[in-house]
């Protein structure tokens, strides 16, 4: 991301159980699972900036959020690769982009490349000005809790609760209809961070992270008519996870942030 790199992300966390409004959340990783493969912590993970101007103070301010750890340093790169509304992955990465989608139901959207059952090779955020240009969304608010909760899926978090209505948790890892609260779930809280670190805990015998960014990228962006199967739902009845199977043990899992 093209501000990130005057910043590092630290991320050091160590499992609690949550309980909260009567709902005990003891773990909100996504899969067996998922996480960048690397040797020792912390690790540098890079980013690459595809959005708009008008996102870079919210970007850089989730990219401030998570680096209350220390398990994970995130750095950032220029514009990168192809256009911002293709978003295309690039190996090693994440990459954020902002564009006009168009009314697709959709306000954010993370995809996470898995190989190897449960090692995370590349990332995407994808954030929809179609609606962040209307003026329900076009709130502070509303884009630091897309961004924030888009950012930590590509760490391999998942949600921490899919309820629009119920109370907030005070995670942006939280639906809500409300981002602001009280209490806010606009940042993360103690248990994001505990749940990274948890994720984290082991070490790989290599890596998934690239550290020089590849002239030109194989790799095909997957849009909403290739996201796969629907996996889970949220409690509106609304598909919140999808999986598309690419073959040889690969696939992109996809999660989406709906608009009211």
């Amino acid at each position: 991301m093209k501000t990130l790199h005057r910043y590092s992300i630290s991320i050091a966390l160590f499992l609690i159980t949550i309980s909260t409004g009567g709902v005990a959340h003891a773990t909100h990783s996504w899969g067996p699972p998922y996480h960048w493969a690397r040797t020792a912590n912390p690790f540098t993970l890079k980013g690459i900036d595809s959005a708009s101007s008008v996102w870079d103070p919210y970007l850089l301010e989730a990219v401030g959020d998570w680096q209350q750890s220390s398990v994970l340093n995130l750095a950032g790169a220029g514009g990168g690769i192809g256009s911002a509304i293709i978003c295309l992955p690039t190996s090693g990465r994440v990459r954020a982009c902002s564009a006009s989608y168009g009314f697709t139901g959709w306000l954010g959207v993370a995809q996470i490349w898995i190989t190897g059952v449960d090692h995370i090779t590349q990332g995407t955020v994808k954030l929809n000005d179609t609606y962040f240009n209307l003026p329900t969304y076009n709130t502070p608010a509303w884009r630091r809790l897309v961004a924030c909760q888009e950012i930590g899926h590509t760490f391999g978090l998942d949600h921490q609760d899919e309820d629009d209505f119920n109370p907030n948790l005070g995670s942006c890892m939280d639906y809500t209809s409300d981002p602001d609260g009280p209490p806010s779930n606009e940042h993360p809280n103690t248990h994001d961070f505990d749940q990274i670190e948890i994720i984290y805990a082991h070490f790989d015998s290599g890596t998934t992270i690239s550290t020089v960014l590849p002239q030109d990228s194989r790799n095909r962006a997957a849009d909403m008519r290739n996201w796969g199967e629907a996996i889970r739902r949220d409690a509106r009845d609304r598909p919140s996870v999808y999986e598309r199977h690419l073959g040889d043990g690969e696939k992109i899992v996809t999660f989406v942030f709906w608009a009211d």
